[in-house]
């Protein structure tokens, strides 16, 4: 049951039907993203796969693998999740953004055939059949919530599994702690395919017992320091993204990329700590949004003039806000969606002013930043998106 072939690129893609797609209600794991490649003749096997996984620094680590893998002559294929500006930056072929057209056609087909499957699982299928079409011979694909229940599971010909980190974030899905979010991300584990992590502490310890359990090679910095070893820092700020540009170094080797490595270093990535001037003004825009990620952003900046600061709801908004706290005295806080924590909320409890509308609200926190000062962005990559669109309006 082949989707059509491309609509013309007057046709629109009904990007509304597609969103109203929720997850909410439906179980979670790999099936449904199953049933849909198994109509679809299953594309996901025309292709080699990379799984990354983690609780943050997936983004940076598929960015380094796309643009290694691309360096060593590899035709690549990229599946990330959310965008900033628009659907079409989920699914990537050498580079280049899918074409809205292609996105129109998948719906659709996805409206006759697949009208009550999950907004996550159908995009996941657009992208193998993407990707099975266009050759692509090794696919980057970013998890979207953990390892084990996620949709990714249910990829076939998988060459490594990349778990950046482990930290608190989706709770209610994976589990109140640590060791629970771990196994469930090492569940992405299989039999004989490296498991390659620059996880520690307890998460390690769990994930080293599941890659035993799976028979999954696990390698770390510390089993071997060769493979993720660094020649340079890598292009994206912040000390963190040393540990992601090793993980997609180590991972780039062990698949036998290494003269890719260079590049991968070299990698972009937006709004990841990402320097803006506006204004005579340094706007810093960042997705963190979630605690652990919060804390790695207030290592990298650690003043700034003001916070521009907006959550989403489903999240622990307060532990994520807290480690920015100290980072700067003057705080605007907003709502970066319909599911957002209230900002007159934040700005009660947290000292600051609440302005709701976004683009109002970064104007707010521009006018409360002094000549020369810094603007910081954080709490979610849905603001992160709606202020990039503003301070470089081409982006819009």
């Amino acid at each position: 049951m082949a989707a059509p072939p491309p609509a013309p690129e007057s046709h629109w893609p009904d990007y509304p039907w597609l969103f109203a797609r929720t997850r909410a209600g439906r179980a979670r794991g790999p099936d449904g993203a199953r049933a849909l490649l198994s109509a679809l003749g299953h594309p996901e096997r025309a292709f080699a796969s990379i799984r990354v996984v983690g609780t943050n620094g997936k983004g940076s680590t598929c960015a380094m693998l796309e643009a290694g893998l691309q360096a060593a002559g590899v035709r690549t294929g990229r599946f990330t999740s959310p965008h900033l500006h628009t659907y079409e930056e989920r699914i990537r072929v050498g580079g280049t953004n899918l074409d809205p057209a292609r996105t129109a056609a998948f719906i659709a087909w996805a409206k006759a055939h697949a009208p009550d499957a999950a907004f996550f699982d159908l995009t996941l299928a657009l992208a193998c059949q993407v990707f099975a079409e266009k050759g692509v011979e090794v696919a980057v694909m970013e998890a979207g919530v953990g390892g084990q229940s996620d949709a990714t599971q249910a990829l076939d010909r998988v060459a490594a599994v990349a778990l950046t980190n482990v930290g608190l974030d989706h709770t209610a899905v994976l589990g109140e702690t640590v060791a629970a979010i771990a196994r469930d991300k090492a569940g992405a584990a299989q039999p004989g395919v490296p498991l390659l992590t620059t996880a520690q502490g307890e998460a390690l310890t769990v994930i080293a017992e599941v890659a035993q359990t799976v028979g999954a090679p696990l390698l770390t910095p510390h089993s071997h320091p060769e493979l993720f070893a660094l020649p340079r820092p890598p292009a994206l700020a912040g000390a963190h993204q040393a540990q992601n540009a090793a993980l997609a170094a180590a991972t780039l080797r062990t698949l036998g990329y290494a003269r890719g490595v260079a590049a991968a270093l070299n990698a972009a990535h937006p709004a990841r700590l990402e320097r803006f001037e506006h204004s005579g003004k340094t706007v810093l825009v960042d997705g963190a949004h979630n605690p652990h990620a919060t804390q790695a952003l207030a290592l990298a900046v650690p003043h700034a003039d003001v916070l521009l600061f907006g959550g989403l709801a489903r999240k622990d908004t307060a532990a994520t806000l807290a480690p920015l706290l100290a980072v700067a005295p003057t705080r605007v806080f907003t709502a970066p969606g319909d599911l957002a924590t209230p900002p007159a909320e934040l700005a009660a409890t947290f000292g600051g002013e609440a302005v709701p509308d976004p683009a109002q609200a970064l104007a707010r926190a521009l006018a409360l930043t002094p000549p020369d000062g810094t603007l910081l962005v954080a709490g979610s990559l849905y603001l992160a998106g709606t202020v990039r669109a503003q301070v470089v309006p081409k982006l819009a």
